[in-house]
Order: C-alpha cells, then structure tokens, then sequence
C-alpha cells in the first residue's frame, strides 16, 4: 500500500482530464491514501472540491522560465515537495519538466507511462500496459494497474459546487440563454489549426439548430474570440456567445445541461465526454482511438483526406472541411436522443 502520492498532470486541459480516472482508481484501491496533484493554472480549476484529490499544488510555469526564476522559486518548490514525504510519484506528463518534479519530490518509487519524451525516462519507470497502442486514458490506467489497482469502472471525477453552478446560469442568462431550454454547445477552438473546423459551417450549422428550436451555445476562452466574432457575424441569427466569459468549473455546467456537444480534439470537448453529455466530435489530423470521446453515447466524424491521421499542427489544407455541416446537424440530432 502507498500512503502518500504525486500525481503530476500539469496541462493541457483535456490530458488532466484523462488523467482524473487514475486518482479515483488509487482511492478505490487504498481509501486511506493522500493523493497530491501538481498542475499548471489552466487546468487548476478542473480539481477543486475533488474528493480523490487532497491537495493541489499550482505549478506557475511563468515562474520557471528564466534562470533567475528558477534560481528564486525551485528551492521552495522542492521543499514543499519533500515535506509531504511522498512514497510514490505517478509523472503522467512524461516530459522533462514533469521529470524535474518527480526528482525534487524525493519518492522512492517513480512510474511514468509508455513513450515518455525529454529523457524524462531517466527518472521514472514507464509503464508499457496491455493499453500502451489504445486509447490514452487506458494507457494511464495501465500504470496503476502496475501497481495491483484493479479499475472496474473508469469515472472522471469532477465536482460542481453548487455556487458555481449558480455564478455558470447568471452569466448564461446574461448572454440570453436559460439553461432550461434545449440548446447545443458549439466549441470552434482548438490548440491546432489543423484541428479547427471552418468557422462558415459553425455558423451554418447554428442556423440549422435555431430552425430545429434548438439554441447554439458558443463556448471557448479568450483566444477563441475571433473564432467567434466570424461565426456571429456569418449566421442569420447570432448564436448565444459564452466566449470567455465562464469559468472552466461554470463551463462544465452549461455542457452538463446541454443536448449535445460539437468540436474538434479539445478540452472542452473531453470535459463534455467527463460529465457526459452526448459529443459529436469532428477529426482529421490526430487519432479517435487515442484521443477521441472515451466513452458515452458519442459520434466520431472524420475527414476523408488522403493524410488523415498525419499529426500536423500546420497545413496549407483546411484538414476539416469535408465534414459538411448537414452531416454534423445529423449527427447531431442522433447522439441528442439518447441523451
């Protein structure tokens, strides 16, 4: 049995998400035990009030940037770090930053997961499972399944207080939308270009829902604000535009409520996947086996391009534009039924 454990998963949003099975597992297996999760500001909100999570140390990565930042704020991180005596350090990010951690965290036993980069297998174990070639969030699990976790069940744990709820509806009512009626979240922003689908068919598609009496709900953070502002602009009706204007804990309840979900590989689109609201997920350069909707009543649409899956960031083609709108409307309708 392992009494106090780190969890490194720093960012992004959605590999913190696929990260939260592996800590409600080590619970089940060992009720007793202190799990502790270093993670990046961004993602900082998606563990609060977690019940398999007992303390959360805020990794500002800005901090760490420089020499002179590293000079000033490694020594307290590392005695913070080896004051909770850890005797198990789980580095689920697999690069050199998170291997930095692992080390100062002073743990006897450290495992990492298959294809670990940046030499951080130098400091940890990589844990090769039945899961290494499938779907992330598996290949997560393998490494508590190394430790004799059995997972029966994969549950994405992720608390809504009641205030944030209440503060996610405020906002919404103030962009026009009561959470009551039936509406779709529209998540046109993603960390790849590749990955975006045309704004043009957001906003066709949003015309579509309306005709369906059916709300198009725009979500995203601040960098999505041009996204945004194309879309409204394009649509005969301007959808609801929540863009950055909620919280990621608010964000969770508008998806929450809503008929159905529709993006591309993004955070929002797994948080939609974590609280299980129906997802139509739309893919072309990344895989759906490793990083598509883990479970639930969900549709993967892909691309039809001839270099599908070629895992680039940049591309002179719009990797997305085959998924026709009247496809994604269908898709759409399909998944909100079973909801």
């Amino acid at each position: 049995m392992y009494h106090n454990i780190l969890i490194i998963k720093m960012s992004a949003i959605g590999d913190v998400i696929h990260a939260l099975p592996v800590a409600h597992a080590l619970k089940q297996t060992w009720p007793d035990c202190r799990i502790t999760w270093v993670v990046e500001r961004a993602a900082y909100d998606l563990l609060t009030n977690n019940p398999d999570i007992d303390e959360i140390i805020l990794f500002d990565k800005p901090q760490f940037k420089s020499l002179a930042g590293l000079i000033k704020h490694a020594p307290a991180l590392a005695r913070l770090l080896k004051s909770r005596r850890f005797d198990l350090a789980l580095d689920l990010q697999g690069l050199g930053k998170s291997a930095a951690i692992t080390w100062l965290s002073g743990a006897p036993k450290r495992l990492g997961y298959c294809n670990m980069r940046e030499l951080s297998h130098w400091v940890s174990s990589p844990v090769c499972g039945a899961h290494k070639d499938g779907h992330v969030v598996e290949r997560y699990l393998d490494v508590v399944r190394a430790l004799g976790c059995s997972v029966d069940e994969v549950v994405f744990p992720i608390h809504i207080t009641l205030e944030e709820q209440g503060q996610a509806e405020i906002v919404a009512r103030q962009a026009g939308l009561d959470i009551s009626q039936r509406y779709v979240v529209l998540a046109p922003g993603t960390n790849w270009p590749t990955k975006c689908w045309p704004t043009a068919y957001f906003a066709e598609l949003a015309d579509m829902l309306y005709d369906a009496s059916v709300i198009p709900v725009i979500i995203g953070g601040p960098g999505d604000r041009r996204l945004a502002d194309e879309i409204v602009a394009g649509a005969a009706i301007p959808p609801v535009d929540l863009t950055g204007r909620i919280t990621l804990k608010q964000l969770a309840h508008i998806i929450k409520r809503a008929s159905a979900f529709v993006g591309g590989d993004t955070g929002p689109m797994h948080l939609a996947v974590a609280v299980g609201t129906p997802v139509v997920a739309l893919f072309g350069p990344t895989d759906p086996r490793r990083n598509g909707p883990y479970y639930g009543s969900n549709i993967v649409l892909q691309s039809n391009r001839n270099c599908l899956l070629c895992w680039k960031r940049t591309c002179e083609k719009i990797c997305l534009a085959p998924i026709e709108p009247d496809k994604v409307l269908a898709a759409v309708h399909k998944v909100a039924r079973r909801k």
